[in-house]
C-alpha cells in the first residue's frame, strides 16, 4: 500500500553507502507523532503534489512566513510517513504522494536557503529502529535518494554533475540505469567471507538487526569466496506477486493483524519476525545493487563493482545497463517501465548512478543522498471516491490539519480510507494568496472526489466532479476554535496553517508534546509509548516531561493497582524511566519539542554550545536580535532566523522556560560527541568560501570542508577561523581582512583538504 518513505528525497533502492564522504546529521522534524493518523495529514500548502498537475502557489509568491509555515507543515507529514512505512509497516500514504511532499519541500527549501533546516526531512532517512530488535550500527551510513519525476529533471540532475565536477559538455560522463525495486532495503556484513550481521536501513546511522532472518533466505550466501576481508553487500528484499498472492491466500497477517497490503509489506513484515521461523517460512527474495563498508575496493566503476556481487553469488537485477548520454537514460526508463507489469515484483522508477567510482568520490553526499544517484519515479495512480466527512486533528505544536476520511476505495492495488486535504485554502480551491486551484472547485461532504497515490505515498484528494455533487452540499467551515481545547484557533498573516492558542493547556498538544519527549529519537524511554502516555496524561498523573521521573515517588501505587500492570512491568518502567536521568544535550534539546527544531538541528546547536548551561544562556542572551549571541546563533550554518526565533521564543515565554527548567532540574544532561575527524586540521573551524575556486568547484570545496568536520558559514564574522578567498573574492574576503581573520588561496586550500 501507500508507502511513507525514505529519508532524503528518495526511495529504498539505492541506499548509498559506497562513497567514502562523511555524511552530515539526518533530521527529524517537530510536528506529528509517530504512528498517529495526524502524522501522515499535517497542512501542507496548498499543492496538488506527487507526479500529477501540481497546482501550489509559486514558490516564488511565498512569504518569508509562508515558506516557513509550509515547510514545517511539509516535515510534519514526512517525518511522520516515514515511521509508518520505516518502523511500522503500515504506511498510510502512497510513494508519488510521497514524493510530492518532498518535491515541494525541496522547491521552498530553494528558494528560501535561510529556511532550511538540518531538522528538515531533507536532511534524514528511514526512521529509528523498532522496539525488539537488536540495533546494529552501520558502518558506512545507508542512504536515500533524490528524486525526479520528467526527463527535465533528469536533464537537470545531469547537468548538476558536469557543474560540480566542471566537466565541459564533450567530456564523457557514463550512469547506469536499474529497476528500482519497491522492498525493504538491508545491508549485510561479511567478514572473512562467512556473513557476520545483517541490519535494516532503520534511520540510515542504526539498524535492526535481522541476522537470524537473514540466513534463512535463500537468495542470501551464507558464504563468500574471493571478497575482501571485510565487505558489506547492501540491496532489497522483496517478494514476488505470484509469492504474495499464495501468501495472502494462506491467511498471513501483519502485526497488526490484518492481511499484508502488497508485496512490500509482505516482505518487510516477514523479515522484521522477532522468530526467525515466521521468516524462514516466507518466500522472500533479494537483489544486491550497492555496498558499504570494504576493506579493498570492488572495482573502479559501479557496473564492474555490481558484477562482482553477481560472481560472489548475490542475485542482481539483469535489467541493469550503462548509459552514455541523457537519451540513454530516459531510453532505458521508458524500457523499463514498459515491462514494469511483466516483471513479476514491484518496481517505482529506475534508478540512475555516476558509473565511474572515483567521480563518486569526488561528487560526495549530501545530508541524507548522494550527489551522484537519482531516482526516476513512475506516475501516479488515482481512484474516484465519496468523502464522507472531515476531521480536524491538533498537532504538538497546535497546527490544525484536516484529514478527509473517504468511503474505502482501491487505489494500485491498495484501499485506502483516509488523505490529506493540507489546510483550510486547499479545501476551499484557492492558495494562500487567493488564487484558484482547481480552477476554483472547493471540497465538500458528501463529494465525489479523485484521489491519487502518486507511486506509492499518502493519498492526496486531486480533483472534484461537480456533476455528483449533493444538492444539500454546503461549503465546508473551517474551525476558529480548536476542536480539543476550544481555544482560539488563529491564523497568522503569510502562514498556510491556522494554530490553536491554548498552548500547554490544550490537551491535544500537551499529549502531542509528550508524545514526542519520549519519542525514539527523543528520550525514548523502554515501556512509556504513545499509548501509555496518552493513559498517564487521562489519569492526571503527568501534565509535562518532568512528572514522568515523578511517577516513581508519586503514583507507583497508582500504577500497581492499574489493570495490565503488575511489580515487574512496573519496576521495568520506573527503572527505564531512571536510566533516562542521564541523556545526552543533543537528546533534549530534539525532545523539548520546539518548533522547526529537528534531530540534525538539535545535534548542530549542541555541538555549537557544548553544554545546556551555555545553551540555555545564548539563548536567553540571543532573545536580543541585536545582541551578539543572536549574530552567533544565526551564524550557525543551517540554522536560520526562523528556526532561531522559535528558540529564543521557547526559551522567553514563563511558562515553558519554567516547564523547561523543571524538567533539566531532573537530569544529568551530558554534552553530545563532537564529529570524528580524527587528523583534520580544520575540524570544528568555522570556513567561509568566497570568490571563484578554479580547481575545484565552490560546492565541492564545501562538502570536502564539511567532511574534515568543519563549519561551512555563508558570511563573515569575528566567530570565523578560516577565509578561503579564490579569483574575484570581493566584499567578503575585504571584511575578513577588517577582522584580522586568516585568509588563504585555493592553493592553500588544496593542500589542507589533500586534493
Amino acid at each position: 500500500m501507500a508507502r511513507a518513505k525514505k529519508g532524503g528525497a528518495g526511495g529504498e533502492h539505492g541506499a548509498a553507502g559506497q562513497s567514502d564522504v562523511a555524511v552530515s546529521p539526518g533530521a527529524a522534524d517537530d510536528e506529528a507523532p509517530a504512528g498517529s493518523d495526524h502524522a501522515h495529514t499535517a497542512g501542507i500548502g496548498n499543492g496538488e503534489g506527487g507526479t500529477g498537475a501540481t497546482q501550489h502557489q509559486d514558490v516564488e509568491g511565498l512569504t518569508g512566513d509562508a515558506a516557513a509555515a509550509e515547510i514545517e507543515a511539509l516535515a510534519a507529514a514526512i517525518d511522520a510517513a516515514n515511521t509508518a512505512y520505516h518502523q511500522l509497516d503500515a504506511p498510510e500514504i502512497t510513494d508519488a504522494e510521497y514524493d510530492g511532499l518532498k518535491q515541494r519541500l525541496l522547491s521552498i527549501e530553494a528558494a528560501f536557503p535561510d529556511l532550511v533546516r538540518p531538522g528538515s526531512p531533507s536532511a534524514r532517512v528511514g526512521a529509528a529502529a523498532a522496539p525488539g530488535f537488536r540495533k546494529l550500527r552501520h558502518a558506512r551510513p545507508m542512504l536515500s535518494l533524490e528524486n525526479a519525476f520528467s526527463a527535465t529533471e533528469v536533464e537537470d540532475f545531469v547537468a548538476r554533475i558536469r557543474s560540480f565536477l566542471a566537466l565541459p559538455a564533450e567530456a564523457p560522463l557514463v550512469l547506469t540505469a536499474e529497476p528500482k525495486i519497491d522492498g525493504l532495503s538491508l545491508s549485510l556484513r561479511y567478514e572473512g567471507g562467512r556473513l557476520a550481521s545483517a541490519a535494516t536501513r532503520g534511520d540510515g546511522e542504526t539498524g535492526e538487526d535481522v541476522t537470524a532472518n537473514a540466513r534463512t533466505i535463500a537468495d542470501i550466501p551464507r558464504r563468500i569466496d574471493g571478497a575482501p576481508e571485510v565487505l558489506e553487500v547492501r540491496g532489497e528484499v522483496y517478494m514476488t506477486h505470484a509469492d504474495f498472492a499464495a501468501l495472502h491466500d494462506s491467511g498471513a497477517v501483519s502485526g497488526a493483524g490484518k492481511p499484508f497490503a502488497n508485496p512490500r509489506n509482505a516482505a518487510a513484515g516477514s523479515l522484521r519476525q522477532l522468530d526467525p521461523a515466521i521468516t524462514a517460512s516466507r518466500p522472500l527474495r533479494f537483489f544486491a545493487y550497492a555496498w558499504g563498508e570494504t576493506s579493498a575496493p570492488l572495482a573502479d566503476t559501479q557496473s564492474d563493482a555490481v558484477a562482482r556481487l553477481g560472481a560472489f553469488g548475490f542475485p542482481t537485477n539483469p535489467l541493469m545497463r550503462r548509459c552514455p548520454d541523457t537519451a540513454c537514460l530516459l531510453g532505458a526508463w521508458g524500457e523499463i517501465e514498459a515491462q514494469r507489469a511483466n516483471l513479476g515484483y514491484d518496481i517505482d522508477g529506475v534508478v540512475y548512478k555516476v558509473d565511474d567510482l572515483a567521480l563518486q568520490r569526488r561528487l560526495g553526499l549530501r545530508s541524507t543522498t548522494p550527489r551522484w544517484a537519482l531516482a526516476h519515479k513512475f506516475p501516479a495512480e488515482t481512484a474516484w471516491t465519496t468523502l464522507e466527512a472531515i476531521d480536524i486533528q491538533v498537532g504538538r505544536t497546535g497546527a490544525l490539519s484536516p484529514v478527509a476520511r473517504l468511503a474505502p476505495v482501491t487505489v494500485g492495488g491498495v484501499v485506502v480510507q483516509n488523505a490529506t486535504l493540507h489546510n483550510e485554502d486547499y479545501i476551499a480551491g484557492r492558495d494562500a494568496r487567493g488564487g484558484a486551484i482547481r480552477e476554483g472547485r472547493d471540497i465538500r461532504l458528501g463529494d465525489r472526489v479523485k484521489v491519487y497515490r502518486a507511486g506509492d505515498v499518502i493519498p492526496k484528494i486531486a480533483d472534484v466532479d461537480l456533476t455528483a455533487r449533493p444538492a444539500d452540499a454546503d461549503p465546508y467551515a473551517f474551525p476558529t476554535r480548536c476542536p480539543s481545547c476550544g481555544a482560539e484557533a488563529v491564523r497568522e498573516p503569510g502562514d498556510a496553517v491556522r494554530r490553536c492558542t491554548g498552548g500547554l493547556a490544550c490537551p491535544a498538544q500537551a499529549v502531542e508534546k509528550l508524545r514526542h519527549f519520549v519519542s525514539r529519537a527523543a528520550f525514548d524511554i523502554e515501556g512509556l509509548g504513545a499509548r501509555q502516555v496518552e493513559a498517564f496524561y487521562a489519569a492526571g498523573w503527568i501534565a509535562e516531561p518532568a512528572d514522568i521521573f515523578h511517577l516513581a515517588r508519586d503514583h507507583r501505587d497508582d500504577l500497581l493497582a492499574t489493570e495490565g500492570w503488575g511489580e515487574r512491568s512496573v519496576a521495568n518502567l520506573l527503572a527505564a524511566i531512571e536510566a533516562r536521568r542521564t541523556i545526552p544535550l543533543d537528546r533534549l534539546i530534539f525532545a523539548l519539542g520546539i518548533r522547526h527544531v529537528g534531530e540534525a538541528a538539535a545535534r548542530l546547536l549542541a555541538r555549537h554550545y557544548h553544554d545546556w548551561t551555555g545553551f540555555a544562556a545564548a539563548l536567553d542572551a540571543a532573545h536580543d536580535e541585536a545582541s551578539p549571541a543572536w549574530a552567533d546563533l544565526t551564524a550557525i550554518d543551517g540554522i536560520g532566523p526562523v528556526l532561531a526565533r522559535s528558540l529564543t521564543t521557547a526559551f522567553a515565554q514563563e511558562a515553558e522556560r519554567m516547564a523547561i527548567d523543571r524538567l533539566v532540574a531532573e537530569l544529568d544532561v551530558l554534552p553530545v560527541e563532537a564529529p570524528r575527524t580524527e587528523g583534520s586540521p580544520i575540524t570544528g573551524q568555522t570556513v567561509v568560501f568566497t570568490g571563484t575556486l578554479e580547481r575545484m568547484t565552490r560546492a565541492e570545496a564545501k562538502a570536502r570542508a564539511e567532511a574534515m568536520g568543519a563549519k561551512v558559514a555563508g558570511s563573515v564574522s569575528a566567530r570565523t577561523d578560516l577565509v578561503v578567498a579564490g579569483a574575484g573574492a570581493g566584499s567578503k574576503a575585504k571584511k575578513a581582512a577588517e577582522l584580522g581573520l586568516k585568509v588563504i588561496d585555493e592553493d592553500e586550500w588544496l593542500r589542507i583538504a589533500g586534493s
